[in-house]
Formats: C-alpha cells, structure tokens, sequence
C-alpha cells in the first residue's frame, strides 16, 4: 500500500512496516542533496515529528514522520551519497522503515491520486 503525506513523504506499507522516504515533487523542489541526516534505529516518534534532516544547495528541510511507530531500520547508503534520493527518491533512496503503532492510521493519509492532486 502506498501511501503520502501533505508534507511530501511516501510510505510503502507491509505488514505493518512503512519504509519511508520524500517524494519525487519534494526532491524537485530541494534541487541537488549534499547532506542526510537518520535517526537512531530504535527511536520512537509521533505523527509529524520531525525525524529526519536533508540539505540542498538551496535549503535545509526536516522529513517529518508520517504516523506513530519505531525505527526499526535506515538506510545507511543515502548519508553516503545524498544524491541517490535525488535520482531515485521513490526506490534506492528511502530514508527509514518504520514499526507501526497502529497500521490503521495509515488509512488517514494521502492515496496516489489525492496527493497528485496536492502537487498539480
């Protein structure tokens, strides 16, 4: 299930895990990444929480986290090479996958075509 939120994140949900990364429109507006920033596997966050840092040659942006739930894994390769979320924002450069406190939620955000319509 995929899913987005009004601040430009993606999820790709299963089995109650969402990896989550920023969409193709909010790469676009960024322009070239230079800098990543993951949490700690393990942490918890809140709906909206700030939980993730990019920097581009225009401006710094928080990757909010789009529903309740716990770090389980990030993706080291993005803090390696920032452009890879710039070449594949929606594949290759996911940010972080996330244990769902209640999977439900998710049934609150965006679907594809409500958040096209978001962007047009």
């Amino acid at each position: 299930m995929l899913k987005f939120t009004e601040e430009h994140e993606w999820l790709q949900i299963e089995g109650g895990v969402a990896t989550v990364g920023i969409t193709t429109y909010a790469v676009e507006q960024l322009g070239d990444l230079v800098f990543v920033e993951l949490p700690e596997v393990g942490a918890t966050f809140s709906k909206n929480a700030n939980a993730a840092t990019v920097e581009s040659v225009k401006a710094a942006s928080d990757v909010y986290c789009p529903l309740d739930g716990e770090i389980t894994e990030v993706n080291p390769a993005i803090v390696a090479d920032p452009s890879l979320v710039n070449s594949d924002p929606q594949g290759a450069g996911w940010f972080f996958k996330l244990k769902l406190a209640n999977a439900a939620d998710a049934d609150g955000l965006l679907d594809e075509a409500a958040y096209k319509e978001l962007t047009a």
